[in-house]
């Protein structure tokens, strides 16, 4: 079913959840709006209320909040729908940054949106989408992974699934799993550019550009500290072009040329894909399809 809903003020007699980015370092990193909202709405919603009680200081906000994070988010999430239904104007905000992007606020967005509430959002800082700005490498297309699993496991499995992504990768890590996850992307992604952002908007902000290996080279002698983005270089032609050549090079042309007719090519076309495939003309697959034919016992 189609649902449309506009906020419009003194025709609903529900609350309005306003999703508030907030700095996500630098306090200064604030929209006049969203101090305006955060002034007005009745509650804000907190993922830490005593890290959020800083930047409402800073700004002489006065406004209860109530706390909703990953382990409350369910009991919480109700309650505060609760409380929209009621009318009262509610705020959400997250430690850092924009909310609903790898936290809980994606759920109470959720929940928000299947009870008919009116959700709106002001705009603000991301950490990921700075840090992809400042990496110097390819922003036309990106995939946004947030956190990688913390099993080790896990993780590399979930590193491999990118090793064919052309796109530019980014994703977030903690500053105890940095290093480890450096060693991992080498052995799973090889010698790809990559950039590694931290403290961003702080005093002591860092870009560093490299390998995975050389960025690993630089924290075994550097203690790691702060929340990292990490972007990684999506994977290239020339590497695509020579995984497919491994691919062919583990096949025989027979096979190839067999596989490609079974799922229905003639005999000339498969001829032609294969050729196209290892890059060599098309006389000499059929020369060396006809020898390995002729090799084949049965």
């Amino acid at each position: 079913m189609l649902a449309i809903l506009v906020a419009m003020e003194g025709y609903m007699s529900e609350g309005i959840l306003y999703i508030v980015a907030t700095p996500i370092g630098n306090l200064s990193d604030i929209t006049y709006r969203a101090v305006k909202i955060l002034n007005e709405v009745d509650l804000i919603a907190a993922e830490d209320t005593r890290q959020t009680l800083k930047l409402l200081s800073h700004y002489d906000i006065k406004k209860p909040m109530v706390s909703y994070y990953e382990y409350n988010k369910l009991f919480r999430g109700e309650s505060i729908i609760e409380q929209l239904k009621s009318g009262l104007n509610v705020a959400l905000v997250s430690d850092a940054g924009t909310p609903g992007i790898s936290d809980p606020g994606e759920d109470l967005i959720k929940l928000a949106i299947e009870n008919n509430i009116v959700v709106t959002m002001l705009p603000g800082a991301v950490a990921g989408i700075m840090g992809l700005v400042l990496s110097g490498l390819s922003t036309r297309r990106f995939v946004f992974e947030g956190f990688l699993p913390k099993q080790n496991g896990d993780r590399k499995k979930r590193l491999e699934i990118f090793a064919n992504e052309p796109r530019t990768i980014v994703f977030y890590e903690a500053p105890h799993r940095i290093v480890k996850t450096l060693a991992e992307l080498d052995e799973c992604l090889g010698s790809r550019k990559i950039a590694v952002a931290r403290e961003l908007t702080k005093k002591f902000e860092e870009i560093i550009r490299g390998t995975s290996l050389e960025i690993l080279q630089h924290f075994n002698k550097t203690v790691p500290k702060g929340e990292f983005v990490i972007i990684i270089e999506g994977q290239s032609q020339e590497e695509k072009d020579a995984e497919q050549q491994k691919l062919w090079d583990d096949i025989s042309v027979f096979e190839q040329v067999s596989g490609f007719i079974s799922e229905g090519m003639d005999k000339k076309t498969a001829f032609k894909k294969a050729a196209e495939l290892r890059g060599i003309r098309k006389n000499q697959i059929y020369i060396q399809y006809e020898k390995e034919k002729g090799e084949r016992t049965f």
